[in-house]
Formats: structure tokens, C-alpha cells, sequence
């Protein structure tokens, strides 16, 4: 799933509309970034990709670090972190599907440049500093973004081909 298709750092695609959108607020605790992975599979599903297909898993995996990111390095007590996924039906651009968790600590930025494919993977024995490797590793595109009044919010983003089984129309 990770073609890039530009070097860091990468800009934000404008999704055109109409835009399906999904945001839900998550307490900033381990149980929060758990149900954050857990409704992004589910609402995936409910977009027309299947549980277990290859854009799930891929999607479902980045969001669980990256909220896991935001309880363990952008909480702040008492304030909660949002999980926003959106897509948009590839027109005049290709289809895009993006994934991103905003927390309260703008000043704890992580830098895109600095993973996949700038820096090898971790060592087999350390005990953190995957998730942002994951992250560059499966995403085609992934930044970060001021979250104003304060707070940051931490995107990425896939292409996605024509016939690729994405998002369909509800039926009625």
C-alpha cells in the first residue's frame, strides 16, 4: 500500500465534493485509541471496503498508531482527541481516502521527513518508535497540520484507483 508518489514534506490533498466524512471524539487513554481503530474498521466497512481487505487493514493499522500517538504523546488532561477519515468520489482528481487523529499538543510535531524512506527500520529489540514508521511505510502521503486554537492533527492519506471497491452510494 505505501507508493509514494512525492518526497516529504507532502501537502494535504483537497478532497473535492461531495465529501463522505466520519469524525468521533476519543477520551486521550489506551482504551480510547483501541475503540478509535476499532470504529475506523467499522466505518470503512460501512464505505464498501470489506473487513480484512488490503485498504482496512492498511487503513485500520495507521489509524491505531496514530491515535495511539495522540494518547501517548499529545494528551493533555482532561482534553479528548478526534479521529476524522474522509474520501470524495475522484473527480476531477483521482479518489483519495484520508485518515487523520488531531490532539491538543501542537508543539509535540513529529516530522515526516524523518521516516520511511529517509531512515531504516528500528531495531528488532526496542520497545517504541514504530508508529511512524508504520505510518510512512503504509501511507502514499503523510503530514501534519496546526489544529487551531491549539493542537495538531497528525493525516494520511491514500490514492486510491478507479475500481479500487471504495466508497459506494448508500443504498436506499
Amino acid at each position: 500500500m505505501g507508493v509514494k508518489t512525492e518526497n516529504p514534506p507532502y501537502e494535504m490533498t483537497d478532497i473535492p465534493g461531495p465529501l463522505r466524512e466520519f469524525r468521533q471524539m476519543f477520551s486521550a487513554t489506551p482504551r480510547g485509541a483501541r475503540l478509535a481503530r476499532l470504529m475506523a474498521e467499522l466505518q470503512l466497512q460501512q464505505w464498501g471496503w470489506p473487513y480484512g481487505s488490503e485498504m482496512c487493514r492498511t487503513v485500520t493499522q495507521t489509524v491505531g498508531e496514530l491515535a495511539a500517538n495522540a494518547v501517548t504523546h499529545g494528551r493533555v488532561a482532561g482534553r479528548d482527541f478526534q479521529l476524522r477519515l474522509a474520501t470524495g468520489p475522484g473527480t476531477p482528481r483521482p479518489a483519495v481516502l484520508r485518515a487523520e487523529v488531531l490532539d491538543a499538543r501542537g508543539e509535540r510535531r513529529p516530522d515526516p521527513a524523518a521516516v520511511p524512506p529517509a531512515l531504516p527500520p528500528p531495531d528488532a529489540e526496542a520497545e517504541s518508535g514504530r508508529g511512524l514508521w508504520l505510518v510512512g511505510a503504509l501511507a502514499h502521503r503523510w503530514g501534519v497540520r496546526d489544529h487551531l486554537p491549539s493542537g495538531k492533527g497528525v493525516w494520511a492519506e491514500w490514492d486510491l484507483p478507479p475500481g479500487c471497491g471504495g466508497p459506494q452510494e448508500p443504498q436506499e
